[in-house]
């Protein structure tokens, strides 16, 4: 499957509700990025992406059109959007319009917010749901303490700010005295995740041939137990977007 996303032609991540359509996702520079992504594989694209979202633009006429016109010719067979981080209704309004066949969303133990409308949606308008950041910026991997410290060209520098590394760290552990004996957090962050009947696919970071063996081997596992399910439950962190966080 060749999947790909389209950046923003004003190159500001994530999007703003005041940026107008015409300057992020102009025809032009859809049909542009969407021709060379394609003449690069030599092949349609399965799925063709908006690296950013805002359902302000959802009832616009220009991007609805670029987007027919696409599946039309056959450079792409369908479409999604990569909804901003920690906004999962912030797309609710594009999925109404028949044109999305997917979602991208963040969506881990601690960030189950998209539960509540979202995936909802998805389900009756057969939309599939890519779940991104499954191990929470790497805090669900189990590795990271108070003392991490990322080189300052990495942007989990910012992101684990002093702040939020310790409320994260604190929740990390406080996770822990739920994960069942044999079981490791990184294996307990995915099945949670692959448990949720709404979600299609997840996305997690892979540097070594050990992480793709050890994330295979828990999507193979199945689903966790619905009374270790109920428990992470307890574990939901409301967030909302911050300027450290994008």
């Amino acid at each position: 499957m060749l999947a790909s996303k389209i950046p923003p032609a004003d190159w500001k991540w994530p999007s703003s509700p005041n940026s107008p359509l015409s300057t992020v996702f102009p025809r032009a520079h859809v049909l542009e990025y969407a021709q060379m992504i394609r003449s690069a594989f030599g092949r349609s694209i399965d799925l063709l992406q908006f690296h950013v979202w805002e359902d302000a633009w959802a009832r616009e006429a220009e991007w609805q059109d670029t987007v027919t016109e696409l599946k039309a010719k056959g450079v792409i067979k369908a479409f999604g959007l990569s909804l901003n981080r920690w906004q999962p209704e912030n797309g609710l309004a594009a999925i109404e319009t028949g044109l999305v066949e997917s979602v991208q969303v963040i969506y881990n133990v601690f960030d189950q917010a998209p539960e509540d409308r979202l995936f909802p949606a998805c389900r009756k308008h057969n939309v599939g749901v890519i779940a991104r950041v499954p191990l929470d910026e790497g805090s669900l991997g189990g590795k990271m303490t108070l003392e991490t410290r990322f080189p300052e060209d990495d942007w989990r520098a910012r992101y684990f700010n002093s702040k939020n590394l310790a409320q994260t760290i604190e929740r990390v552990e406080h996770l822990k005295k739920d994960l069942p004996e044999g079981m490791s957090l990184p294996e307990l962050a995915l099945r949670f995740i692959l448990s949720e009947p709404a979600v299609s696919t997840l996305i997690a970071g892979m540097r070594s041939a050990e992480h793709v063996r050890a994330n295979l081997a828990a999507s193979d596992k199945g689903p966790l137990p619905a009374d270790l399910i109920a428990k992470l439950r307890a574990h939901r962190w409301e967030r909302t977007p911050a300027k450290w966080s994008d």
